[in-house]
């Protein structure tokens, strides 16, 4: 498969394209600076150089991929407004470019707390209101869409056991290893279209525990 990764620099971003390299796949991510193509090139990825925020149309990048994954981000020393232009403008110009090319399949790496944004601390609102305005327009796409909500990131090496659950409001952490790896078998498993979950540390492997997920 030709898998596309948007924000394709970020902890998690490097860790599933190099995942998806090893197993054959062409991984190719997409970055806005060029010192960061070495760091793709190591990873076995394809750097592709596109700046999501300003560019006013990704169709060129995402023709001819199979599936995209959305794992940019504004960061969290960014302001209000590039919640607006990155976590949500470039998920919606990612899912607008895989409808215009023909790619079907979009998974969506998401917020915990994004299904009631209001709920969270008032400086994660911009971030959590960005990031459920874009899982709604991606759930609204037409596509074949998978939301994954990952909970506190570590860098704690990955088991391959985890918790994925499609009832919502949860915490937890969970190694930046297995959310990589998480994304990586979601792609390649049909079951989880249409599905929305978070995603923790646990004791189940990743397959099993997709396996268990239904369609909400």
């Amino acid at each position: 498969m030709d898998i596309l990764v948007a924000g394709g620099h970020g902890q998690v971003a490097l860790r599933l394209l190099r995942i998806l390299a090893e197993h054959g796949h062409t991984a190719r991510g997409l970055i806005r600076n060029p010192a960061q193509a070495a760091g793709l090139t190591a990873a076995g990825a394809v750097p592709v150089l596109a700046d999501l925020e300003h560019e006013p149309s990704l169709d060129a990048h995402v023709k001819g991929a199979d599936a995209v994954v959305f794992a940019a981000g504004a960061g969290p020393g960014s302001g209000p407004r590039r919640k607006q232009t990155v976590d949500l403008g470039g998920a919606v110009k990612l899912a607008d470019a895989a409808r215009a090319t023909g790619v079907r399949r979009y998974v969506m790496v998401s917020s915990i707390g994004a299904h009631r944004p209001d709920d969270g601390p008032e400086a994660m609102r911009p971030y959590l209101h960005a990031k459920a305005e874009a899982d709604d327009y991606v759930r609204a796409s037409g596509l074949d869409w998978t939301i994954v909500r990952p909970g506190s990131l570590t860098d704690e090496p990955g088991t391959g056991l985890i918790t994925a659950s499609a009832t919502l409001g949860e915490r937890g952490p969970v190694p930046r290893d297995d959310v990589a790896a998480t994304l990586a078998a979601v792609i390649a498993t049909e079951s989880t279209v249409g599905v929305t979950f978070e995603l923790f540390a646990g004791q189940s492997p990743i397959t099993e525990a997709l396996a268990g997920l239904r369609t909400r």
